[in-house]
């Protein structure tokens, strides 16, 4: 199933009052149609929980299977296919960067931020603007490691796991540390 959002999403991920929970909001706002349940799994714990989760945002209509979506739409005339991105190199400076500021999910999120400006919007411009939009609507930890792995398995598709593990390690540094319950 490749999970893509129904009218009633979009109206609640534009309007004003929330029904959801900011990790559903954040799976609405991933959810396009070409990300399918493995792309979601290592945002959860378990491939179940993000199945269980997929599935009761389907159930509450606010995500449809993409397939039905285009089954469901009239068929339009036939266009011509858009011309492939070409794969420009990316470039991230990885010098030994000895970050001393203080951990804080603000300064966590102006560094994804830079990561979506950077690497996502020439080259995927709707995926950049959808992680824009839930790190805007991001207000704790989970939430903000949730769409960082997101961004991440997108840059270890371009770029490679050597230049998303680095990323990864600096986000970590910057994330406030995971508050422990005794």
């Amino acid at each position: 199933m490749f999970p893509t959002k129904t009218d009633k999403a979009r109206d609640e991920l534009q309007g004003r009052q929330r029904t959801l929970s900011q990790r559903e909001r954040a799976l609405l706002l991933m959810a396009d149609g070409r990300r399918s349940l493995t792309d979601f799994s290592p945002l959860f714990a378990s491939r179940t929980e993000a199945e269980q989760a997929i599935q009761a945002l389907v159930l509450k209509g606010y995500l449809q299977d993409a397939k039905a979506a285009a089954a469901a739409q009239p068929a339009a005339a036939p266009t011509q296919p858009a011309p492939a991105p070409t794969a420009d190199p990316i470039q991230i400076s990885t010098s030994a960067d000895n970050f001393d500021g203080k951990r804080s999910l603000a300064t966590t999120r102006m560094f994804l931020f830079d990561i979506c400006e950077r690497m996502f919007v020439r080259r995927d411009p709707k995926f950049a603007l959808q992680m824009r939009d839930a790190l805007r609507e991001a207000r704790d930890r989970q939430v903000m490691l949730t769409i960082a792995a997101l961004m991440l398995s997108e840059i270890e598709k371009t770029a490679g796991p050597e230049r998303a593990e680095s990323l990864r390690e600096r986000i970590e540094r910057l994330l406030p540390l995971a508050e422990t319950v005794h």
